[in-house]
């Protein structure tokens, strides 16, 4: 057993078969967005019939505002509407849009700013859940709100509830909202991770001591137990949505600089790659003796993945491995190629294309193919001081990316 593993709580001998689960999103069309990375958090949109190649200009623009405010959120979709969070004047604001026109809709304070010199404001997007709307801002104000209107139902500061301390670049995740309960790392002594019922904010259960990470958990199921799969300051793990009870644990692939990137699970195997000179791993998960053993399949210096996800298409990975763009088998970690592509960025894939987004604010289409880059088109917005980190979404046939306080939309579908 490779000593960066460690494991814990019994499961039964019952083989585990991980599929894939999003959040509660009822009501939802399948071309929304309700969540950061979409769906299934895994960065693949679901929609067709979109353009497969740009023209030289780039794809035709739907519109353009400003009114976002300070800040790294990405965008959720649904009901017509884009949401995020901005800063401004000291306070953080949650905002939705007309997805259609980018009209500003509502607009509600949220809490304390933060404040840093990488960027101020919030950098968590927010999660749609039928009618409810769930924010988590970068000093640690967590709230559910009505998302037609913006209207309070609840509203907690996780870091003064649970005695957590804010990270060097502000707390970052995106709340994941299940069922009946909605899971935030807040990085306290014994509430590393705390679930809170959904409805009123309650508390469900805390769990564990791990200083918070930068990086979004995802829901899996194992052997009939569900398991949030976290990626903390000091190590990935799977706790059970319904106890907080540590499932597994593995540390190799952390670093104590800043943990990003979300976990990418395909059938049993759980993928994971984090910055700052470190790497990738690839684990599986196997019932052992009454319990889950996370088992190292390979652990690569390669995909070495900064502020942004890879997304898995096929039998490959597609990443950016610091600045560079790189194809790489999931089961093996073997790399197909590399390419400077748009340089150091995001990726997200919709019909069968990547699109890239350069933290110099240049945005690419490209093929996923393990056979080599082939860019299919690209186009530069313009920018402001700071790096374009917000990532990018499509959604209803448009490609909807961020700059700090301006919003631009573009018509990506084939018409």
């Amino acid at each position: 057993m490779n000593s960066a593993i460690r494991h814990s709580v019994g499961l039964g001998a019952a083989a585990i078969a991980l599929v894939s689960f999003s959040a509660s999103v009822s009501n939802r069309s399948l071309d929304d967005w309700p969540q950061w990375r979409g769906t299934k958090r895994d960065g693949m949109s679901l929609e067709k019939g979109l353009l497969k190649a740009w023209p030289k200009e780039g794809p035709p623009a739907a519109w353009r505002v400003t009114g976002a405010g300070a800040g790294y959120s990405s965008f959720a979709t649904a009901h017509g509407r884009l949401y995020t969070m901005g800063a401004r004047g000291g306070t953080e604001y949650a905002m939705a849009f007309d997805a259609a026109s980018g009209k500003k809709l509502w607009e509600v304070p949220h809490g304390r700013q933060f404040g840093n010199d990488r960027g101020d404001g919030p950098r968590a997007t927010p999660t749609v859940d039928g009618d409810r709307l769930y924010v988590f801002g970068a000093s640690g104000d967590l709230a559910a709100m009505e998302a037609a209107t913006g209207r309070s139902l609840w509203k907690v500061n996780v870091l003064e509830k649970f005695g957590g301390s804010n990270i060097r670049w502000g707390l970052s995740e995106s709340p994941l909202v299940l069922n009946d309960r909605v899971l935030v790392s807040p990085g306290g002594s014994g509430a590393s991770i705390v679930a809170l019922k959904k409805t009123d904010g309650s508390l469900l259960w805390k769990s564990l001591a791990d200083e918070a990470g930068y990086s979004s958990a995802v829901l899996h199921e194992a052997g009939g137990v569900r398991q949030a799969i976290y990626f903390t300051a000091e190590r990935a793990l799977g706790v059970d949505v319904e106890t907080g009870s540590l499932l597994w644990s593995y540390n190799q692939v952390a670093n104590r600089t800043a943990n990003i990137a979300t976990p990418i699970v395909r059938g049993n195997k759980v993928f994971l790659s984090s910055g700052y000179s470190t790497g990738a791993a690839l684990l599986e998960l196997t019932p052992s003796k009454g319990r889950v053993d996370a088992k190292q399949v390979y652990f690569t210096r390669e995909m070495r993945n900064h502020h942004a996800s890879s997304v898995l298409v096929g039998e490959h990975l597609y990443g950016f491995s610091d600045a560079i763009l790189m194809a790489m088998k999931f089961d093996n970690g073997e790399v197909a190629w590399r390419d400077r592509s748009v340089g150091k960025g995001s990726v997200i894939f919709a019909d069968d294309r990547l699109y890239l987004y350069s933290e110099q604010g240049l945005v690419g289409l490209a093929e996923p193919s393990p056979s080599g880059y082939r860019e299919h088109g690209r186009f530069q917005i313009p920018t402001g001081n700071l790096p374009t980190w917000s990532h990018p979404v499509v959604s209803n046939g448009r490609l909807f990316i961020r700059d700090q306080d301006t919003l631009f939309a573009f018509d990506v579908r084939h018409k």
